[in-house]
């Protein structure tokens, strides 16, 4: 293994929001938003906090499906706000994704990076931003227009005026320590899980 960058190790503060607060503080109100989640950590506490609501798409075995999906969802939908909520893993997986939507900006999209610097799913090994990559610092060479780090619950206050009176594209890194997210059974059936949130979207 490659050996740890130690000047961008040493540019992060150690993490301490619990995903579990975190996430549902900063989001508030889920109903407001057409949601494309990633896998795993982010479609398990984004369907318990919004009770399995149809307005959800969680993803299931999808791997860096849902950057892309959030953006033509959101080119389809200009009218609505489409927020995206994905791991740090998932959006490694899909990192090229940040640019393409930094260059649609798309004004009713906002996209959320829940960064525990692990893949929690497959065996909690250290991920890239664990060892030292700033997804922030790679949305902004993007071209996001606005680029938040949360790293303290003072910080939560901006990220959720933003999701609210935000008026263009912007990308929140909301880093949290290691621990499981909140949990809820999920329908893993695709065509179940597209359908009703289809049936959401156009009534």
């Amino acid at each position: 293994m490659a050996r740890l960058n130690k000047l961008q190790m040493s540019s992060l503060p150690d993490a301490v929001l619990d995903r579990r607060q975190a996430v549902p503080a900063l989001i508030e109100n889920p109903s407001d938003f057409l949601i494309v989640t990633g896998l795993a950590g982010t479609a398990q506490e984004l369907t318990a906090l919004t009770n399995n609501a149809p307005n959800v798409f969680g993803m299931g075995g999808a791997m860096g499906a849902a950057l892309m999906t959030g953006l033509g969802l959101a080119l389809a939908q200009p009218k609505r706000r489409v927020l995206v909520v994905s791991g740090d893993g998932d959006m490694l997986m899909s990192v090229g994704g940040l640019a393409t939507i930094a260059l649609q900006n798309p004004p009713n999209m906002a996209v959320i990076c829940v960064d525990n610097g692990h893949y929690g799913e497959t065996g909690n090994q250290d991920s890239h931003t664990g060892l030292g990559v700033r997804l922030d610092t790679i949305a902004a060479g993007s071209g996001f227009p606005v680029v938040h780090t949360i790293n303290t619950e003072a910080e939560l206050q901006e990220g959720r005026r933003l999701l609210r009176e935000g008026t263009g594209l912007s990308f929140i890194l909301l880093r949290v320590k290691e621990g499981p997210p909140n949990r809820i059974k999920r329908n893993l059936v695709p065509h179940v899980e597209r359908d009703r949130f289809r049936k959401a979207l156009l009534g």
